[in-house]
């Protein structure tokens, strides 16, 4: 009786593993939705997605459906996933916005700790500081002695309050110790055709303002990133160029929502981060001055969102900014 009972049980363990291999190696049987929190054609969020999307559909043999969601800084697609059936089906394209929205905003719909599983980051693309040619300054150096001299004189643009560029003009203000007024705007390219117009001075512009620097229109100081990116190599990081260990890169990154099953999650991270070293999908993101960056594991990418909670949840608080 014995044997036969653990005959049955050895069986039932077999056929529990054979189950299991079999639900993974199915995944995904259908459509995979990317839902992006900000989806302005040809920004940064709409062609990390519509470069990873077609890759990540021949690996699946599934299609992948781009699912733009804009609106409340992020939140709105981030409240849809945050309530979808974690099976590995719905994932979403988050920014800094997802760490920095917590501490903008007192009551929010979702909890962007608990309600999340980390997959992986898969781009940083840096701001770039920028001025308007009248500005009486040709590096950063020259730029915060120009503020130092004229307290409150230079305003700076930014696509929004709690935007990864106005936080990385904040960051510039408190490490330099300096006086400059920030000014918002509902869109990058409306705080672009402003810096344009001189307007304002000072900018943290996102990679569409590349054109108008190679065209003379702005002038580029520094990159926020730690290191030089490759389609502006000759414009130095603004830490070695003026203010060190200043970093301010926007990044992009795969969340699932909670519960996602340990087996799913691996696979995604393994899966996008094959196919985000598709050649043809690194030299469209390189061009617009996206860089391609992994993390090592999930727990890698969790580690690194509750860095950047800490680091961008101070400078709000410092700031002051609020929303609600």
């Amino acid at each position: 009786m014995r044997r036969i009972c653990a005959a049955v049980f050895a069986g039932a363990a077999v056929l529990a593993v054979l189950c299991a291999s079999a639900g993974a190696q199915t995944y995904p049987n259908r459509p995979v939705r990317m839902v992006l929190t900000f989806g302005a054609p040809g920004g940064a969020p709409d062609t990390i997605a519509r470069t990873l999307g077609p890759e990540l559909s021949k690996l699946w043999s599934q299609q992948v459906v781009i699912d733009p969601r804009p609106g409340g800084g992020g939140m709105l697609a981030t409240d849809i996933v945050s309530k979808a059936t974690p099976d590995g089906y719905t994932i979403i394209l988050v920014s800094p916005s997802h760490v920095i929205n917590p501490a903008l905003h007192s009551k929010m719909p979702f909890d962007a700790v608990k309600d999340f599983v980390a997959i992986t980051q898969v781009a940083e693309v840096p701001n770039i500081l920028t001025v308007h040619p009248a500005v009486q300054a040709r590096s950063v150096k020259e730029l915060v002695a120009l503020a130092k001299a004229k307290p409150g004189a230079l305003a700076y643009a930014s696509s929004g309050v709690g935007s990864s560029q106005h936080l990385a003009g904040e960051l510039f203000r408190e490490m330099a110790g300096i006086n400059i007024v920030h000014v918002p705007y509902k869109t990058g390219a409306a705080a672009n055709l402003d810096l344009i117009a001189g307007r304002v001075q000072v900018g943290f512009a996102s990679t569409t303002s590349v054109p108008h620097i190679r065209a003379g229109k702005l002038v580029a100081l520094g990159v926020t990133s730690a290191k030089r990116t490759g389609a502006l190599p000759e414009v130095p990081t603004v830490s070695e160029s003026g203010l060190p260990k200043y970093e301010a890169a926007a990044w992009y990154g795969v969340l699932a929502p909670a519960r996602t099953p340990v087996a799913i999650v691996k696979q995604l991270h393994a899966d996008i981060r094959k196919a985000s070293h598709a050649p043809e999908l690194v030299q469209i993101q390189k061009q617009l001055m996206i860089e391609p960056t992994f993390s090592a594991s999930p727990a890698e990418f969790d580690a690194f969102l509750a860095r950047e909670r800490r680091k961008w949840g101070e400078i709000v608080r410092k700031s002051g900014a609020k929303i609600d």
